[in-house]
């Protein structure tokens, strides 16, 4: 089996959802109990902080690949001394 990019944004996303969903529990069962236009703010805004860590992660990726090609380049010595 092929092994994935790990991405932050996508487990910020489920954390959030999750989130949601425990705190609906909760208010549905009396356990807790907190205004229901609330829940909506909240979410937007964990969807908002994921797109955010989904963007750096994509940033710092694509820099690192460009960095790394920077060691590829063909008739200059491997920095490492490799063929």
């Amino acid at each position: 089996m092929a092994r994935h990019d790990f991405e932050p944004g996508k487990l910020i996303v489920g954390l959030v959802l999750l989130g949601g969903c425990a705190a609906y529990l909760a208010a549905a069962d009396g356990r807790l109990h907190f205004p229901s236009y609330l829940l909506l703010p909240v979410l937007v805004g964990g969807f908002c902080l994921a797109g955010v860590v989904s963007s750096v992660t994509f940033a710092v990726r694509r820099r690192r690949g460009r960095l790394g090609d920077r060691d590829d380049r063909p008739g200059e010595p491997h920095p490492r001394g490799l063929s």
